[in-house]
């Protein structure tokens, strides 16, 4: 099992950077979530061919969900442990720019569900059981809020 620790500063340079996940609002206070086999979950992936962070996450909205971002923001990274291998996963928060018809994902040909819902039931819907994870959701609704995406 991995321990996940949660932490706002850059991404050390010697640790590798696995995944980069975001949180999307709309400009009516709602968050995308992807939906897969009844799970919700965040949208993003792993970057690719040197992608900076901000990239790969407007690559994996339009991949997975057909959903174009904007006034996208850094906020943190987790800081996961499994076994020896410690790595990050990347969050990010961004603007809905526009969503599109639902569409196959090109890298796992699946058609994801999405749904939006409140700002303040995301942790109801990802119901994550650890703290970090938590920390991350209370992290980027301040940090939305700080930057005029959530009201």
């Amino acid at each position: 099992m991995a321990d996940f620790t949660w932490f706002k500063d850059s991404v050390p340079d010697q640790l590798p950077v696995k995944q980069v996940y975001g949180i999307a609002f709309s400009a009516d206070n709602l968050v995308v979530l992807r939906i897969e086999d009844g799970k919700y979950k965040l949208t993003g992936g792993k970057p690719e061919n040197a992608e900076t962070f901000e990239e790969t996450l407007k690559r994996e909205y339009i991949e997975e969900l057909n959903i174009e971002l904007e006034d996208i923001h850094y906020l943190g990274y987790l800081l996961v442990e499994e076994n020896s291998d410690k790595y990050a996963q990347v969050r990010m928060i961004a603007k809905i720019k526009d969503i599109y018809d639902s569409h196959v994902d090109p890298a796992t040909g699946k058609i994801y569900g999405r749904e939006l819902v409140a700002a303040d039931r995301i942790k109801y819907y990802l119901n994550y059981s650890d703290h970090a994870g938590n920390e991350m959701i209370d992290d980027a609704i301040q940090l939305a809020k700080d930057k005029n995406l959530l009201r």
